[in-house]
């Protein structure tokens, strides 16, 4: 038979069994690092492993840990191992059933995954808690918490009208902190509801927020936990930014419970099937809850910031990177912020009506499964009729794709055209770039500011507003244009690429005023400020005063 083989990490191993009967030395071997059983029993069987660890002095921070008298978890990617002898790879998934004991003076709130099964007392002034999540989940998404947390309650009603039991656990003194958060995790079930059909599985929603957990935010299956700097909020003192940026992680966590928990990873390469769906998921929460225009400006603003330049620098790599040294260094902006596009652009291609059915098709195919980035893409081929073939390589192809676009007019033909040529830059793995899918959303702006009314030829290659260009060099000829209009390009930032245009100054002030598309307008009065202050320097490194 194949033999056995459980992943571990820095574990000492007290005992094996195997159906109730114990292992001797001789049938398993052990190392700290990994448990091998060369010749387990040809049928269903179980095996019992007591291992010892010391949460106390888990100076890592994964796996179980304890700091600040609070006992915690962090199983991301391969923290579970760390806990016990696990096939611990997100494609493994097990429905798990916890029983934690602790003594209760130090550790009066135990918590775990899924619902509540059963609590008591024991002897020696200890206590017991039992929980259980039907939910088959990968080991990555364990949880565990024991302390002492103050908690702050709630309640929501499902669309098909369960109650759903609420928590926040909280430093004690902190609980009026939490209520923000308690607001946002209500209207982000909402959400979900509304936008895509997701209802909450379980009978309780537990968030536990300390200021010692060293991941930011983790999406255990019903039981998140977050440091708490992305919970708690004081009136007093706390910024916009800092409530925007509560009720966007507190959304993001929230919605992977189908993005990421129900449906999961295949394997580690397919983490922007989980991350980039699900940033793009709160995206659109967090536009839907404040103005979209401000919001789409600011994702922008952090993709140029931080994804574009891993595109253009050594550590490029695609949105499904294809090897890896640690796992901790996939999670990277091109995965999250760029996974976020990539699905943008999916809704753009097919439109809204299409990409919800997608959607929905690729939650009832690969609930309760461990999913890969084509199964998503199938899902969305199916329901539309598309070929995303040559769109994929937005997956598996690294750099930022940039567009040359030249403009004419025949005004006694009543004909404008745009010349677009494609390039990919090369990367340090991949010096020759294929062609890609790029959906460059525009449009035509007149003398008033009114959008200019427009026939494209046959072939164009044009939709709902939107140019495919899938070629290196593309041609769009309009016809039935009366006069010569201000193009305005990659409207809503469509498609993350860069863009070489032929555009004169008064065309920017021309967009920057009229334009209908509030992300065109800021990136034409950005541009114009850019260019200001780029002359400006020039002219005092030439020795003049600026202009």
């Amino acid at each position: 038979s194949t033999p056995l083989v459980l992943d571990g990490d820095g574990l000492t191993l007290l005992s094996v069994a195997i159906d109730g009967q114990l292992l001797s030395e001789v049938d398993y071997q052990a190392t700290p690092d990994q448990l091998t059983i060369p010749t387990p029993a040809a049928r269903r069987f179980e095996l019992r492993l007591e291992t010892e660890i010391a949460p106390s002095s888990n100076e890592a921070l994964m796996g179980l840990y304890r700091s600040s008298n609070v006992y915690c978890t962090q199983c991301e990617a391969e923290g579970f191992r760390r806990i016990t002898y696990f096939l611990d790879r997100p494609d493994i998934l097990s429905v798990y059933t916890v029983r934690i004991e602790a003594p209760h003076n130090e550790a009066p709130l135990l918590l775990s995954n899924g619902n509540p099964v059963e609590t008591g007392t024991l002897a020696g002034g200890r206590h017991y808690a039992v929980w259980h999540d039907p939910f088959p989940k990968p080991s990555y998404l364990f949880a565990l918490v024991a302390g002492a947390l103050g908690k702050v309650a709630g309640s929501f009603t499902t669309m098909s009208g369960r109650e759903v039991e609420l928590g926040i656990y909280v430093e004690p003194g902190k609980e009026r902190l939490a209520g923000y958060a308690m607001d946002a995790l209500k209207r982000s079930m909402k959400w979900d509801e509304e936008a895509f059909g997701r209802e909450y599985d379980l009978d309780v929603f537990n968030i536990v927020a300390v200021s010692d957990f060293n991941m930011g935010a983790m999406e255990n299956k019903g039981l998140n936990i977050f440091n708490d700097k992305y919970v708690l909020a004081d009136e007093e003192t706390a910024t916009d930014a800092d409530f925007a940026n509560i009720e966007a992680i507190i959304a993001h966590e929230y919605f992977h419970n189908w993005t990421g928990n129900r449906i999961t990873c295949r394997d580690w390469f397919q983490l922007c099937l989980k991350e980039g769906l699900t940033v793009y998921r709160d995206h659109e929460f967090s536009a839907d809850q404040r103005s979209r225009a401000v919001k789409r400006i600011a994702e922008v603003r952090t993709l140029r910031a931080h994804q574009f330049p891993e595109d253009q620098g050594p550590l490029a790599h695609p949105v499904r990177p294809r090897r890896y040294r640690e796992i901790n260094n996939f999670y990277t902006a091109t995965v999250y912020e760029k996974g976020s596009e990539v699905v943008r652009m999916i809704r753009t291609i097919l439109g809204a009506e299409f990409f919800r059915a997608g959607m929905d098709l690729y939650f009832e195919r690969h609930d309760g499964e461990a999913a890969t980035i084509e199964d998503f893409l199938k899902a969305f081929e199916d329901v539309s009729g598309r070929d995303l073939a040559q769109f994929a390589l937005w997956y598996h192809q690294a750099g930022t794709p940039n567009l040359t676009v030249g403009s004419s007019y025949n005004a006694a033909a009543k004909a404008f055209t745009l010349e677009i040529e494609q390039s990919v830059p090369p990367t340090p793995s991949e010096s020759r770039k294929r062609l890609m899918h790029i959906p460059l959303a525009f449009g035509l702006v007149g003398a008033e500011g009114k959008p200019v009314a427009w026939v494209a030829a046959d072939g164009a290659s044009v939709e709902d507003g939107v140019i495919h260009i899938r070629k290196r060099r593309h041609t769009v000829r309009f016809s039935g244009v009366s006069e010569r209009p201000s193009v305005s390009l990659n409207r809503g930032f469509s498609a993350p690429i860069t863009l070489s245009v032929q555009q004169k100054a008064d065309d920017q002030f021309f967009l920057a005023s009229h334009d209908s598309d509030s992300f065109s307008r800021w990136q034409a009065f950005n541009t114009l400020l850019t260019d200001a202050l780029i002359a400006a320097f020039r002219q005092v490194l030439g020795g003049k005063e600026p202009a």
